[in-house]
Formats: structure tokens, sequence, C-alpha cells
């Protein structure tokens, strides 16, 4: 009898995991409420990988901007706090060198994102505020400014820029 009853045990359990393996993935709609509040804070290596960084900014805008959601940009309060290697790309003299991504970050700023750049890093970086873009603000610290957004309930996402070393096609 209990051999019975282990085998038909084990016989259900495969005709689940048969159906769930044929089974395709469903697509869901979470209820995303506005305002949606976020803080993104780069600390990078390379100046030149800003606008991967950037993506995750509009990862965001554009999700919440599209059916179904329909946020308006002002739906979406967005800060970006810069601390990285980064923040040479946001100083006048550079901008021609890291045009691609000041354009970028222009953009957000015109659609309410606020760009927030370390005063200390900026000092050890030899630069006063004279030095950088007109839309950029300089905080004391960094560290300083993530606590305080937090604290007025901003979601932290912190950008990984990782390099891709083979083609999507590849991975598949």
């Amino acid at each position: 009898m209990q051999a019975t009853r282990r085998q038909v045990l084990i016989a259900a359990l495969c005709a689940v995991s048969s159906s769930a393996a044929n089974a395709a993935a469903q697509l869901v709609q979470t209820p995303y409420k506005a305002p949606m509040k976020v803080v993104f804070e780069f600390y990078l290596d390379d100046p030149a990988t800003l606008s991967n960084a950037l993506f995750w900014v509009r990862s965001v805008f554009n999700t919440v901007q599209a059916s179904p959601y329909d946020f308006s940009p002002e739906d979406v309060q967005a800060v970006v706090v810069l601390h990285g290697t980064e923040i040479a790309a946001t100083v006048i003299r550079n901008q021609d060198r890291y045009r691609e991504a000041v354009e970028r970050m222009r953009y957000y700023a015109q659609m309410g994102v606020k760009f927030k750049v370390c005063g200390q890093a900026a000092h050890d970086f030899g630069y006063t505020p004279a030095d950088f873009l007109d839309f950029i603000e300089i905080v004391p610290n960094a560290m300083t400014e993530l606590i305080y957004w937090q604290q007025q309930g901003y979601a932290l996402i912190i950008p990984r820029i990782l390099i891709k070393r083979e083609s999507t096609e590849q991975i598949r």
C-alpha cells in the first residue's frame, strides 16, 4: 500500500512539473502610482560610462510614461547625485568631450530631474561652482544628500555599469 501511495504522489508531481515546464511567462502590470520618487547614485570609475548610467534614468521615465501608466514628466520626481569621475562630464570645459551625456542630462533637467554634484568630490577634482554647467547644483556631500532624499521617501537606485563581452545573440 505504501508503494502505491508513493507511485501516485510521484505521478502527480511529474504531471505538475511537466505542465509547468510548458507554461509561458505571465506579463503583469504592476500598479505604479504617482508620484514616483527616485534618487539615483552615480559613482562611476570612468566618465565615459555616464551615458550608460543615464539609461537607468531613461528606463524609469519610459516605463511609467507609456501605457497603461501614462505618467506625465511631473509625476516622476527624480534626483541624480554624482560623486565619482563622471563629475568631469558636468563641467563646462568638458561638455564637447561628453556631448552625448551632457545633452541627455540637459534634456532630463528640462523634464525636472535634478542633477546634484558632491561638493567634496568637486573640491577634490579642483573644480569651483563656476566650472559647472548651468543645470548642475553643488551639494555639500553625496552621502548626506543620499540620506536626505531617502528620508524624503525617495527610492535609491544605484546603476551598475558592466562591460558586455558577448552580443545578445551569443548570450541567447
